[in-house]
């Protein structure tokens, strides 16, 4: 299964992942009407920095998803074949256990629009997921993970 990957080296801490990515989860897909006119869906990405150092952190779909397994309502699921971890929002309940068991604090609370979490979904019905079509330094790869 492809993953997207960071590489602190490139990172340059400019967030434009994080405005993309909130860009593609808007009703617009309009970069100015996003982040001015509606009510911004939070950024499945956040870039973490620490000193010199920043990189991006998004859900790792991982293998054994603790979030999955974690979940209530059944909102939250791995599909079989891609690996792909999903939020379904209809069925979220707004509890937060899979934003308390993430490893890497990848789900987060959508409070601001729906009281839902929010997650990567990799940009589903994409080829590259935007965060990393658009980072300037190529800081951001979606390639296979290594085994």
């Amino acid at each position: 299964m492809k993953r997207v990957y960071a590489i602190e080296e490139h990172c340059i801490g400019c967030r434009l992942c994080e405005v993309r990515c909130v860009t593609q989860h808007s009703k617009s897909k309009d970069v100015v009407k996003a982040h001015r006119k509606e009510i911004p869906t939070p950024s499945r990405v956040k870039v973490q920095e620490q000193g010199a150092i920043s990189f991006a952190v998004q859900c790792r779909h991982c293998e054994e998803p603790a979030c999955v397994y974690s979940c209530l309502s059944g909102a939250m699921s791995r599909d079989p074949l891609t690996g792909i971890v999903t939020h379904d929002n209809e069925r979220c309940i707004g509890c937060w256990t899979c934003v308390m068991v993430c490893p890497t604090g990848a789900v987060i609370p959508d409070v601001k629009t729906r009281k839902v979490a929010a997650k990567c979904d990799l940009c589903i019905g994409l080829e590259i997921p935007v965060c990393v079509q658009n980072c300037p330094n190529r800081a951001l790869v979606y390639q296979e993970a290594s085994p």
